[in-house]
Order: C-alpha cells, then sequence, then structure tokens
C-alpha cells in the first residue's frame, strides 16, 4: 500500500532537510526525505507525493537530470529546484526543463511557507487540468506568447518592446490577491528574478520575470485594482513593458505558449 505524503525533499544536508521539515510542520504538512536521488526514485514508486523539492548538487545525479528522469517515469509531480550554488543560468535552466519554481539557499522562512503552498496547489491545479474539471478553469496564454516555466509570460511587440505578466496558472495558485507591488518605470528586470510581489493573505509571493529589460511602462491600474490580473491575466493584466536587453538570447529559453495546445 502506498504512503501519501505532502512534499518529498531530496537534499544530501541534513541541515536543509532538517529546516524544510520544522517549516513544513508549522502548516502541518506531512514530509518525505532522501540524500540521493536513487532513493527518491524508489520512494517515488512505493509512495505518492504533492510536491518534490529537490538540490541542484546532488552525489552521483544532480537535480537536472533527475527532472529529465521524472520526465522519462511520467512523473508529474510538481518540483522546485533549490541550491546554495545560485546563478541566473541555475534558475534559468531549472524553469526551462520543467521545475514550477527555484529558490535559493539559505531560503528564509516566509519565503519557504510561500513557496510550499503554491507549489502544493499547483499539484492541485493540474489533477484537474487532467480530470478536465470545470472548477478552476486554467486558461492558456495565447499561442503567440512565450513562457518561463509555468508562472510569467512575455508578448514581443512590432515595435521590439515586450509586454511581461504572470500566467492564470500561477494566478489560480495564490489567488484571492489582495496586492500587488510592482517595480518602477526605468527599473531593471532580470529573467528568472523576482519582478514583483503578489500578496494573498498573510503570504507574500514573488513572480520572476520571464525576460531581462529596462521597464517604460508599468501597469498602475493593478495597485489599485489586482483583482483584474484575475480576471484577465494576458491582457487587462499585464504588468509591464519592457525594451529587452538580450531577446535573442534569452528567447531560446522560452517555451511558446502555441506548444501548449
Amino acid at each position: 500500500m502506498k504512503g501519501n505524503y505532502d512534499i518529498l525533499v531530496i537534499d544530501d544536508e541534513k541541515v536543509v532537510i532538517d529546516s524544510v521539515i520544522k517549516i513544513a510542520q508549522l502548516e502541518n504538512y506531512t514530509i518525505d526525505f532522501s540524500f540521493e536521488v536513487n532513493e527518491a526514485l524508489e520512494k517515488l514508486k512505493q509512495n505518492e507525493y504533492q510536491l518534490i523539492i529537490c538540490d541542484i548538487m546532488l552525489p552521483e545525479i544532480d537535480g537536472f537530470q533527475f527532472i529529465n528522469l521524472l520526465q522519462k517515469i511520467n512523473e508529474d509531480t510538481p518540483i522546485v529546484m533549490t541550491t546554495g550554488y545560485t546563478t541566473i543560468e541555475n534558475a534559468v535552466k531549472s524553469l526551462y526543463l520543467g521545475a514550477i519554481d527555484f529558490i535559493p539557499k539559505p531560503f528564509l522562512l516566509d519565503e519557504m511557507l510561500s513557496l510550499l503552498k503554491r507549489g502544493l496547489k499547483y499539484k492541485s491545479l493540474l489533477n484537474q487540468k487532467r480530470n478536465n474539471s470545470t472548477n478552476n478553469i486554467i486558461v492558456s496564454c495565447p499561442s503567440k506568447y512565450f513562457r518561463l516555466g509555468i508562472s510569467c509570460w512575455a508578448n514581443i511587440d512590432n515595435d521590439g518592446s515586450v509586454l511581461i505578466g504572470a500566467t492564470n496558472f500561477f494566478i489560480k495558485s495564490v489567488e484571492p490577491i489582495n496586492k500587488i507591488e510592482l517595480l518602477e518605470n526605468g527599473e531593471i528586470l532580470t529573467q528568472a528574478l523576482t519582478c514583483a510581489k503578489i500578496i494573498s493573505g498573510e503570504y507574500v509571493h514573488n513572480l520572476y520575470s520571464s525576460l531581462s529589460g529596462r521597464i517604460i511602462d508599468v501597469n498602475k491600474l493593478l495597485i489599485q485594482k489586482p483583482e483584474i490580473i484575475e480576471k484577465d491575466p494576458y491582457f487587462e493584466g499585464w504588468l509591464y513593458r519592457i525594451i529587452p536587453h538580450e531577446l535573442d538570447y534569452e528567447r531560446q529559453k522560452l517555451i511558446p505558449c502555441g506548444s501548449d495546445r
């Protein structure tokens, strides 16, 4: 008989596993753990998990290879990557390969709590989508858009500027939204780093940017009426218009939304 857990943590550092366990217990989440990938794969055969948190730097097989192995065995449990060797490249690669999020170590308590809540909601949304549930219907981003991971999108205009926003999938994982904190005109976005903070109740959720660039316009209407992004995340609910810095290079790490259909 399979065991059921909320979260599987894979890390070769006991102090990290202990830290995640203590944080998860604050919300009464059930935790299982493994110090290496092969053991984790065996546990996945024996148990059901709603979320996986995996370190990139592991003995024998790294976290990126682990993502590939999960895809080969058709394991669709959402995975979050974490590492103490934080680089933009690691974050982008994690999201491009299929991780739902990336969190650097050492992480803050509030950061991990919001990530766990969001990650567990992702699994519920995936189940609804797979079962064609009429509840909380997930709307894919328009086919001409691009996305980084499953949380943020980019719409490249004919004049070379780019609109940046949050996917319906991300919005449904954090709603109801009480407040949105945005950056100002002239500030610089970096691909895969936080571009906005979405507040829902006691949780603050970081939304990362799909591309790097300089902000030339901010949708300040969202500050006054955050509910707009819940109703229309792909059009009226855009966050920024930017002048991209390395569009041709960074677009290679984006996924065409047309491929989701």
